[in-house]
């Protein structure tokens, strides 16, 4: 089973073999159409196309961050007609480093399912290695998944408030510096972080587009944490869908049990009674 990674070479092996899902995660925050342009394109052969807002997210309300986790009952339905079924091997991609694809990641997780893993190095890597590219669209038997919720792999804002407060958590931002310190904010309407956070941008978790090797993304880690346990860890970003990213590579360095802040920063503002930090 994969359950963190896999390269193209590996999944290259197994894609003639029924039994794996493939799910294109592609979208851009910028063109909310990409994901299904590109995959009309061409996909990798069998693959199911996940839209991030319609299929990954919830409907955005005047309390919620940008991309509020989807209802469990809508995604597990899309799953099962994407033809997951229990303890599926599932394989997940997307072309910008796995920052999308890592929310379909941990969203399988979050219900239950521990056999996914991530592309490494996305659909870039998979054309890089020659493997075959499909326009073909699948229409899968549907799959008898049945959720089973992990409910604390996500922590609420409340908790995150009151955790935060007893410094019992260690919140990891994974925006870019720039969008951390508050210099510049391109998305939402309030700039800085949380306050207390530390900053990890999903970007020095990759070298030339694919993961860092588990024995450095390790080291740079528990520099970071500086002796705090991985299981206090609590990420978040801007709508807390890169925030997995950050998760991913710590599964990936051996440090499990962290958990997501899926409001994020764009939540986090919604009420101006809680506090902004700027710069470092």
């Amino acid at each position: 089973m994969y359950n963190t990674l896999i390269t193209a070479i590996e999944l290259n092996t197994l894609i003639s073999d029924s039994s794996v899902l493939i799910l294109d995660c592609r979208f851009s925050l910028a063109d909310i159409d990409y994901g299904q342009r590109v995959y009309n394109e061409g996909h990798l052969p069998g693959a199911v196309f996940m839209h991030l807002d319609d299929d990954l997210s919830s409907p955005i309300l005047p309390t919620t961050g940008r991309h509020p986790l989807p209802d469990v009952d809508k995604l597990s339905a899309k799953l099962q007609q994407s033809g997951l079924k229990k303890d599926q091997q599932v394989v997940v991609y997307d072309d910008c480093g796995g920052a999308m694809a890592a929310r379909t990641w941990w969203l399988l997780r979050y219900l239950g399912h521990d056999a996914v893993a991530l592309l490494d190095g996305g659909f870039p890597q998979w054309a890089a290695q020659g493997c075959a590219v499909s326009q073909d669209v699948v229409e899968p038997e549907e799959g008898d998944f049945i959720p089973q919720l992990r409910a604390s792999m996500n922590m609420p804002v409340d908790d995150v408030i009151r955790e935060t407060s007893k410094a019992h958590i260690a919140l990891i931002d994974a925006r870019s510096a720039e969008r951390y310190r508050g210099d510049q904010e391109p998305i939402d309407p309030v700039a800085g972080h949380i306050p207390g956070a530390l900053n990890r941008p999903l970007t020095d978790n990759l070298q030339d587009g694919c993961f860092k090797s588990a024995e450095q993304l390790s080291e740079e880690w528990r520099a970071l944490l500086d002796g705090r346990a991985a299981d206090t860890v609590v990420h978040y970003c801007g709508s807390g869908v890169t925030a997995c990213h950050n998760l991913l590579s710590m599964e990936v360095a051996g440090l499990s049990g962290a958990r997501i802040y899926a409001g994020s920063w764009s939540e986090w503002i919604r009420d101006p009674a809680r506090p902004v930090s700027t710069g470092e």
